[in-house]
């Protein structure tokens, strides 16, 4: 099993890193976190901040974007060049199909990520702020893409990319809008509505729980037990997310 799923991660981070998207996405939020420095320049407010505040979101945007546009079609390719019935019809069973997708995929994310890190140290470095306060955030955006590649997967396992990018891009900005569901519970008088917005709220991730940019920026103390939390919550949904992909997968027909 273990053979199987490694042999699968590797020639899937083979083939990504191969994947002109990866390059362009990476191309352009280097470029981005290199012109921080030039738009701290132009506008009010802190240099370092603002450079801080450009390149966590370049990392973030950037690696979603990568885990989402290569993520959807890991699945789609393999069934449209038909190779998934000879890897099927070796002893490899589906779920080790896709989960060696997904660990494949997300060691393409994790270069990605140490690739726009150093880019941003990088430009602190030549501004003389090497900052270690962003690297908890760096982790957590991390996790935030580790989640999100198990929704494309999700989705990729039963639709087309283009539906599961659609899908996938609708999970992460709702997923960035949950704390309003509940603020929308309280407004809302039927009942009907209120478990609308609980189902909501509970039923997808909240993604927020990854998001202390702006504690990161500005210094604020994010206790240990906090990060220990969002580093649970990230993990726990990611497996749910692939334990229900690995179940829609494998009562999928492929004739």
């Amino acid at each position: 099993m273990t053979g199987a799923v490694g042999a699968i991660a590797l020639n899937t981070f083979r083939e990504a890193i191969r994947d002109r998207v990866l390059y362009l996405l990476l191309f352009f939020a280097l470029a981005l976190i290199t012109a921080s420095r030039v738009v701290s320049m132009l506008t009010v407010g802190s240099e370092e901040k603002i450079i801080k505040d450009l390149g966590l979101a370049a990392i973030e945007l950037f690696g979603v974007l990568t885990a989402v546009l290569i993520g959807v079609g890991l699945v789609f390719k393999e069934i449209e060049k038909r190779t998934v019935h000879v890897l099927l019809s070796r002893p490899v069973r589906r779920w080790h199909f896709l989960v060696g997708k997904y660990l494949g995929l997300s060691l393409v994310l994790a270069v990605n990520c140490l690739l726009m890190t150093a880019g941003l140290y990088l430009v602190l470095l030549a501004h003389g702020d090497p900052d270690p306060w962003l690297l908890p955030a760096i982790g957590l955006l991390f996790l935030e893409q580790l989640v999100m590649t198990a929704v494309a997967l999700l989705f990729s396992s039963f639709s087309s990319p283009i539906l599961s990018s659609v899908f996938t891009l609708s999970v992460y900005a709702v997923g960035h809008l949950s704390w309003s569901f509940r603020l929308l519970r309280e407004r809302v008088p039927q009942q009907a509505g209120k478990l609308l917005c609980d189902a909501l709220y509970y039923g997808l991730p909240n993604l927020e729980r990854f998001n202390i940019k702006g504690e990161a920026v500005h210094h604020f103390p994010v206790a240990a037990s906090e990060l220990g939390l969002a580093a649970c919550y990230g993990a726990g949904w990611a497996v749910l997310l692939m334990a229900i992909a690995c179940g829609v997968f494998a009562r999928r027909d492929f004739a």
